[in-house]
This record gives structure tokens, C-alpha cells and sequence, in this order.
């Protein structure tokens, strides 16, 4: 199994618990309760592999932008969150894709998807299509819309993150056959989303 670091961001209110709570849990979160920083631990099978996955579910990105940078620093794939019902929020993602650029410095391929949530709430949409398909071309990182109450394509964004840490971080996978670790596995071969 291979570990990851995750870090769930995007501006606040714009269902990131919810999402996270669903794809972890299988639960769908009503109550709005401003998250300040949870942390969980899931076990998952993509395409035949397992993986244990650690999420780090942060704080509204403008609440607490110095831990941000702190977060970023430790991650090795970015869920970056807004809501289609509210216009504004995509723009908190554009900055913080510029951040984890900005801070990763010199990495290239850095694992991201950008999902889109309360797509149940059609008839309150402000993010429209063309600007999702004209940010994704330009940004060159996949786009989900996702619903966590209706559990509408939740686990197709986390499963497109973990097949691209897969692939930026072969070396975060233990050697079962020679019972050696390589650089960056952990012992109980884990993997970690933050």
C-alpha cells in the first residue's frame, strides 16, 4: 500500500467537510459547523490497490491562511473546494492553486483536482459550465462536480487524486517480496491524504 498526505482546501462554507465526511464515511453532513482543522484516516481500493489515506480537512482558506501554507508545505495532493451555488468561491481556488504552485516551488505534476460541490443545488448555480471547462483547459487539472448529500461523483475526485499521487510519487510504496522500505514509505505502508 502507498501513503499520502491530502489537504482539503477552498474558501469557507463551501462544503468541504460534507465532502470529505461523505467520501469517509459514507454520511451526508446537514449542519453547517465551521471547520477549524480534522483530521481522518480511510482505507480505499483504486483500480485494485489499496491504500490507507489520510485527509486533512482545513479551516475556510480565508480564515486561516498562514496554517495554509503549513498545510501545503506537507502535502503531496490538494483537493481545492468551492461551491457551484456561490461564484466567488472559485476565485479562492485560483489563489490557492497559485499558493500550492507558489510554495511547491520547483515540482512539476503536483496532484490537484478541483471539485465542485452542491451540484444538487442546480437551480442556485452561479458557477456555470463554460467557465468550468475554460478553467480547466487553462489550469490543466481535472474538474468534478460533485453533490455529498446525493453522493454524485464524490468518490471519482478522491479516486483521480490517488491515481495521480500514484504516479508524481512511485517511491512512496513499500517492497512486500524484500520486506525493505523505500524512501518516503511508512512501515504499515499507508497511505496518506491531508
Amino acid at each position: 500500500m502507498r501513503q499520502f498526505n491530502v489537504v482539503v482546501l477552498g474558501a469557507g462554507g463551501v462544503g468541504k467537510s460534507a465532502l470529505t465526511v461523505r467520501y469517509v464515511h459514507q454520511i451526508f453532513k446537514n449542519e453547517y459547523n465551521p471547520t477549524i482543522q480534522e483530521d481522518y484516516r480511510h482505507t480505499v481500493t483504486v483500480d485494485g490497490e489499496p491504500c490507507s489515506l489520510e485527509i486533512l480537512d482545513t479551516a475556510g482558506a480565508e480564515q486561516f491562511t498562514n496554517l495554509n501554507e503549513v498545510y501545503i508545505q506537507a502535502g503531496q495532493g490538494f483537493v481545492l473546494v468551492y461551491s457551484l451555488t456561490q461564484e466567488a468561491s472559485i476565485k479562492e481556488v485560483d489563489n490557492l492553486r497559485r499558493s500550492i504552485q507558489q510554495i511547491k516551488g520547483t515540482e512539476t505534476n503536483i496532484p490537484i483536482v478541483v471539485v465542485g460541490t452542491k451540484l444538487d443545488l442546480n437551480n442556485e448555480r452561479e458557477v456555470h459550465k463554460n467557465t468550468i471547462h475554460n478553467l480547466a483547459s487553462r489550469w490543466n487539472v481535472p474538474f468534478y462536480e460533485t453533490s455529498a448529500k446525493r453522493n454524485w461523483h464524490v468518490t471519482d475526485a478522491f479516486d483521480d487524486l490517488v491515481r495521480q499521487m500514484r504516479t508524481r510519487y512511485p517511491h512512496a510504496t513499500s517492497s512486500p517480496r524484500k520486506g525493505r522500505k523505500k524512501a518516503g514509505s511508512h512501515k504499515d505502508g499507508s497511505c496518506i491524504i491531508m
